[in-house]
């Protein structure tokens, strides 16, 4: 085959492969508009698999999975986006939010509700240094508290209670941060209460 029949059907094959992933990307941006998140990330997925470098669709598909609540894929396509683009501030988050809620899973082992707690706080952490703003902060405080409420339930070699201690001392200063731009906040004065109530259940007991 000649060297520029060649190039024309590359050329033919790659504006195939665009048009389909735009149709794919499209059809899934709408459903996840519309608030059908299971019909975005099934089209999603389409378009990731003709252009697995589209940050844009894996963020929009890891968004699909964590509101389909299936959080392990929404991190493996938050992780797929972050290696392309690792200072999106709103992929940590949502990875972190998804870790998070894995990480209070009582169908996994202790060792992995400790990776996945960890990993949220590291996550959060990464994203405000990132991008900070009081959503952030509370969101990472909340991880703090189930972190420190895991360290100080938890059997064997993952029980620490200094550690968790210390993480329910963070919880309530990032918390009371949040509380500090925002006095009116009544919800953030009660996660704060509750942060403390845990703190002085496990300082009482030292």
């Amino acid at each position: 085959m000649k060297l520029s029949l060649i190039i024309s059907f590359l050329v033919i094959t790659s504006l195939e492969n665009t048009s389909a992933q735009n149709s794919y990307f499209k059809l899934g941006q709408q459903a996840l508009m519309d608030g059908d998140f299971k019909v975005a990330a099934a089209q999603l997925e389409k378009a990731c698999l003709i252009d697995s470098t589209n940050a844009n669709a894996l963020w929009m598909l890891g968004y699909s999975y964590y509101h389909s609540e299936n959080y392990k894929k929404s991190i493996a396509a938050y992780n797929k986006e972050l290696a392309i683009n690792p200072t999106d501030a709103m992929a940590y988050y949502y990875r972190a939010r998804s870790k998070g809620y894995l990480g209070k899973d009582n169908q996994l082992s202790q060792a992995d509700k400790e990776k996945y707690l960890i990993g949220a706080i590291f996550d959060l952490t990464k994203a405000i240094s990132i991008e900070p703003n009081d959503t952030k902060f509370q969101t990472r405080g909340i991880a703090y508290r189930d972190y420190g409420i895991f360290k100080l339930q938890a059997t064997g070699r993952f029980y620490d209670k200094y550690r968790g201690i210390n993480s329910l001392k963070a919880s309530i200063a990032d918390l009371e941060r949040v509380l500090a731009n925002n006095p009116e906040r009544t919800d953030i004065s009660s996660l704060i209460d509750l942060s403390r109530l845990r703190l002085d259940e496990a300082l009482a007991h030292r």
